[in-house]
């Protein structure tokens, strides 16, 4: 029996995330439930509808939503509840899309949560041919402008709850569902990655969609939940310009066990786990010349810690940058969250480790210090033509 792993088999990389609950790593470990009882549905013959119907009872009792479907992914199910405020479940408009020539189809979103989370939430609101509408601008926005944004021809207001929307300045939930619901519109709720499955519904929203294969730890999905008739007009896009985001018995079947799982979880031992890698990364950093590490809570308030790691080039003789990929290259690679590198800081994320990774992180910090703490030169690069570098790998894809 070959003693090979999959990554070696393929000829991958054996990466360890520290990033986070990123897609371009795959987004999460799926749990064991959800893995078998995927491999188990595989080779049946399932009627979708049906498996899409205790899919929705699912979701609701672990939501509170009325009912619930699953689709691709969270942007799928962006473009999904778009299409379903401006169609209902007239069959002809789904038919129709993305022409929509006699619906309303502007929907409203604030400027600041205009974001990229791999692709633009904006175009995800576009593909089903509805016109975007900002409200206020990146750093303020106000109730009234929001009422003002209003027409008779909006159809939906989306509302984005992520690390990389502004994080001050904007129309909170609670309020952005009062204004809209006056208006007699619906708000969607982009909660890709957030760990409560029912506080955007319960503060007001309409329908919330998450990401099944993130905290969830199920497989590539999006999930829909909320009003009955606004969740079987998303489900009935699959006729419509939802076809190409099917997802199939799998995923479906995925789903509800990734859900199953969640009401079993030791929540409480997952984070002793979090912070045991927390605590030996803080002891590998304590003492560094130029490193300050501090334990930072997640920005939207899910109840997990990363490791925030500052570093002063001047004193380290490396930059925030430089060392995230240096960290990253090589046969063993540790990928860490440096999106926000240019600040002169990167985040270690303990929520997807495998046992005992931690430590191999540790060393690898240490050790790639050291190094540049006895190089002739320091490793410092220019910020900017790492990002053109970076522009340049993808454009260079499949090569």
């Amino acid at each position: 029996m070959s003693t090979q792993t999959i990554r070696e088999k393929l000829g991958l990389r054996p990466v360890i995330n520290c990033s986070g609950t990123m897609t371009s790593l795959g987004a999460s470990i799926v749990v064991p439930h959800a893995i078998e009882t995927v491999a188990a549905i595989l080779s049946q013959w399932t009627e979708i509808s049906d498996l899409q119907r205790i899919a929705s009872r699912t979701i609701a009792r672990l939501t509170g939503a009325e009912a619930g479907c699953v689709t691709a992914s969270c942007s799928a199910a962006i473009t999904l509840g778009v299409a379903a405020a401006m169609t209902g479940k007239n069959l002809a408009a789904i038919e129709q899309l993305p022409d929509t020539k006699g619906l309303k189809n502007e929907v409203v979103i604030q400027s600041g949560h205009m974001v990229s989370y791999g692709a633009p939430v904006e175009q995800s609101i576009r593909l089903c041919g509805a016109k975007v509408v900002p409200v206020g601008q990146a750093t303020s926005a106000y109730a009234y402008q929001l009422a003002g944004a209003i027409t008779e021809n909006t159809a939906a207001a989306v509302f984005v709850v992520s690390h990389h929307v502004v994080n001050y300045g904007q129309i909170p939930l609670k309020t952005f569902c009062q204004v809209a619901h006056a208006k007699g519109v619906p708000v969607i709720v982009d909660a890709a990655s957030e760990y409560d499955l029912k506080m955007f519904l319960d503060a007001g929203a309409d329908l919330v969609l998450y990401s099944g294969h993130k905290f969830l730890g199920g497989p590539t999905s999006g999930i829909i939940a909320g009003s009955k008739d606004l969740v079987a007009a998303c489900y009935l896009q699959n006729r419509g310009v939802g076809r190409g985001m099917k997802v199939g018995k799998e995923g479906v079947a995925g789903v509800i066990a990734a859900l199953e799982a969640w009401e079993q979880r030791d929540h409480a031992g997952v984070r002793r786990r979090e912070q045991n890698a927390l605590d030996v990364w803080t002891e590998a950093l304590a003492g560094r010349s130029g490193v300050n590490a501090i334990i930072e809570p997640d920005p939207t308030d899910n109840p997990l810690d990363r490791l925030k790691v500052w570093v002063d080039p001047g004193k380290a003789r490396i930059t925030a940058w430089d060392l995230a990929d240096r960290m990253a290259r090589g046969d063993n690679p540790v990928i860490v969250r440096d999106h926000e590198a240019e600040h002169g800081y990167f985040y270690l994320d303990p929520c997807n480790l495998h046992p005992d990774e931690e430590y191999i992180v540790a060393e690898k910090l240490k050790s790639e210090l050291e190094a540049a703490r006895v190089s002739n030169e320091p490793f410092i690069s220019d910020f900017a033509e790492r990002a053109l570098r970076n522009e340049q790998a993808a454009l260079n894809w499949p090569d």
